[in-house]
């Protein structure tokens, strides 16, 4: 036979009760995050600022033709380096030569006329002192008197106008430097004023410019008015493939304005360029030193520090061993370390390890604290 047992619901009500009193409750805790610390001291550094620049020629010259004709004489070789004053180019010279002594002709022939007129005034006069002779005659001798004049001043000019072709006929080095490709061949028509012959630009020393904030205005003055010695490079060229140009340059000029569209001015460095490497247009990085090793900077871990929808924090170690979210301004970046140019002062604690588990107000422990 099956039995059935029934448990009194006292009991259970009892037993439950009993239980509950003797389940001790948890404590809540607030654990804390273990770290790493790093303390805040002045360093020397010694690092350079870079800005992207344009090399560029302190000379340069468009060579065009100021005469009409035809090219008859190419006296260098494309790319070659020209002095100045050495014969590049003609221009149908022989024909502006002809028109120029034609011009000379009709000179001297104006002059012929007005010394017969000229003649003939004076005798004119001396005879209409004596009343030997009409005044209407003597006045026509003046008139044609003065009507040669005039064809010599004309005649003048023209020679003067030709003679200036003649000149243009040929073309002339302005300066020391390199030509360019030239744009014309032998027997090719020029137009005054409008074809371009070539291009001249001077190759040593080199321009180098950049654009400068407004911010930095002071510094370069600075540097303008206060050259370093050739021996400290402090403006040196990182060429397009890395590699540092073996020539330290110097500061030019700084602009006469700020263009208002990037707050920025225009300064130019000057590089000798003793074996022609630099060319015109070529694209590199000004290095310019920044600091000696004499001065100090507030230096910190590159790692220590978080970056949030871009601005830039610390978290610094207060003495009841918890942490606050500090914003900083930073400088250079030199190798695994960056200046704080603002927001941490020396002697601070700032946490190195661990930074991504932390929150403003949130508890540490630290480990270790690094120095250095």
């Amino acid at each position: 036979m099956k039995h059935t047992h029934f448990v009194p619901l006292s009991f259970i009500l009892v037993s439950l009760i009993t239980a509950c009193q003797n389940k001790t409750p948890q404590p809540f805790t607030n654990s804390a995050t273990p770290v790493n610390v790093y303390q805040i001291e002045k360093e020397p550094a010694v690092y350079f600022d870079e800005y992207p620049a344009t090399v560029i020629s302190l000379d340069r010259v468009d060579l065009r033709a100021q005469v009409t004709g035809y090219i008859t004489g190419i006296y260098f070789k494309d790319g070659q380096h020209i002095n100045k004053g050495q014969k590049l180019y003609d221009i149908d010279r022989q024909q502006y030569q002809a028109n120029y002594e034609q011009a000379i002709a009709n000179l001297n022939v104006a002059k012929a006329t007005l010394n017969k007129a000229q003649q003939d005034a004076d005798r004119y006069n001396d005879l209409l002192k004596q009343d030997a002779i009409a005044k209407q005659i003597v006045d026509h001798a003046l008139a044609d008197l003065q009507s040669a004049k005039m064809q010599v001043a004309a005649a003048k000019a023209n020679a003067a106008r030709i003679e200036t072709e003649v000149k243009y006929s040929v073309i002339y080095a302005p300066f020391d430097g390199t030509i360019g490709i030239s744009q014309v061949k032998i027997g090719g028509l020029v137009t005054a004023n409008q074809t371009l012959l070539n291009t001249v630009s001077s190759n040593n020393p080199m321009a180098v410019d950049i654009a400068i904030s407004q911010k930095e205005i002071p510094r370069f003055t600075q540097l303008l008015e206060h050259p370093a010695k050739e021996s400290d490079s402090v403006f040196t060229l990182q060429l397009p493939d890395n590699s540092i140009y073996n020539n330290p340059g110097k500061i030019s000029f700084i602009d006469r304005a700020i263009d208002p569209q990037t707050s920025t001015i225009k300064t130019r460095l000057i590089f000798p360029n003793n074996t022609n490497f630099l060319k015109e247009g070529m694209n590199c990085n000004v290095r310019i030193k920044n600091n000696t090793a004499q001065q100090l900077f507030i230096l910190a871990p590159y790692k220590a520090v978080v970056e949030q929808m871009g601005e830039y924090f610390v978290f610094v170690v207060k003495d009841s061993s918890k942490v606050a979210q500090q914003k900083v301004e930073l400088g250079k970046k030199l190798n695994d370390k960056v200046i704080i140019t603002k927001g941490l002062t020396e002697g601070e604690k700032i946490v190195i390890d661990g930074v991504q588990k932390l929150k403003d107000g949130a508890s540490i422990i630290q480990a270790s604290v690094k120095e250095k």
